[in-house]
C-alpha cells in the first residue's frame, strides 16, 4: 500500500475546531490567490452563518495542467497573507494525505471531524463542470454545498448537467443559513458581489 507523503510543518495541519461548529470548506489551487477568493469566503461566511471558512489549498487539480503550479507551501503562505481574517484558516492538508480528488478530501474530513457541520463551497464556474469531477454524485451526498455566483457563469451553471440532476435538492437562497445543518444532498446558489479577477488571468499577466 502506498503511504501518503510526509506532512509539512505549518502547512498541512488541520485548523482547530470543535463539535457544533459550522465550517465552510473552500478548495482550490489558489495559484495565485486573489481578492475574489477573499470575497467568496467572506460572503459565504456571512450568508451561511458560518463560524469559520477553511481554504483547502490543493496539491494540484487533476483536470488542469500543473506546468505553472507554484509550490504548495508558497501558495499556502500567499493565501494566508492575502486572506488575513480571524475566522479564515488556510491549510494544505490534502497533500499530507496524498489526496488528489475532492471526494477523498471531503470523505476524510467528514470522518475526521465528527459533530461539525461542514459545507463545501465552490464557484459557479465549477458547478458548470461538476459532472466531470471524479465521483461527483457521491460528493453531493457527503455534505451540503454552497455555489457562489461568478461573472458570466451563473446562468450556464444553473442549467449544467449537475445542477439539473440535483435540482430537487436545491435550497431557496432566502433559507441559506439553514444549509449547514441539512442532510445532504442539499445545495444553495448564492448571488452577490462578484470579482472579475481570476488566477488564470493573473498568471497570464505576470508572463508578459
Amino acid at each position: 500500500m502506498r503511504l501518503p507523503p510526509e506532512p509539512i510543518p505549518g502547512i498541512t495541519e488541520l485548523p482547530p475546531s470543535a463539535p457544533g461548529m459550522r465550517i465552510g470548506l473552500f478548495g482550490g489551487s489558489f495559484n495565485p490567490p486573489h481578492a475574489g477568493h477573499r470575497l467568496v469566503a467572506l460572503q459565504a461566511m456571512k450568508r451561511l452563518g458560518l463560524d469559520a471558512v477553511w481554504l483547502l489549498v490543493s496539491p494540484g487539480n487533476p483536470l488542469k495542467s500543473h506546468r505553472e503550479l507554484a509550490p504548495l507551501a508558497h501558495r499556502v503562505h500567499q493565501t494566508r497573507n492575502l486572506l488575513r481574517h480571524p475566522r479564515i484558516r488556510v491549510t494544505g492538508v490534502e497533500a499530507a494525505q496524498g489526496f488528489r480528488y475532492t471526494f477523498d478530501t471531503l470523505d476524510f474530513l467528514g470522518r475526521r471531524l465528527p459533530g461539525r457541520h461542514l459545507v463545501w463551497i465552490m464557484g459557479a464556474d465549477n458547478l458548470a463542470t461538476f459532472h466531470r469531477w471524479d465521483r461527483w454524485r457521491e460528493i453531493a451526498s457527503l455534505m451540503p454545498m454552497a455555489v457562489y455566483v461568478r461573472p458570466s457563469s451563473g446562468a450556464g451553471a444553473l442549467v449544467s448537467p449537475a445542477a439539473e440532476t440535483l435540482a430537487r435538492h436545491r435550497l431557496d437562497e432566502a433559507d441559506a443559513r439553514l444549509l449547514p445543518t441539512l442532510h445532504p444532498p442539499a445545495w444553495v446558489f448564492l448571488h452577490g458581489e462578484v470579482s472579475p479577477l481570476s488566477s488564470t488571468a493573473l498568471r497570464s499577466a505576470n508572463r508578459r
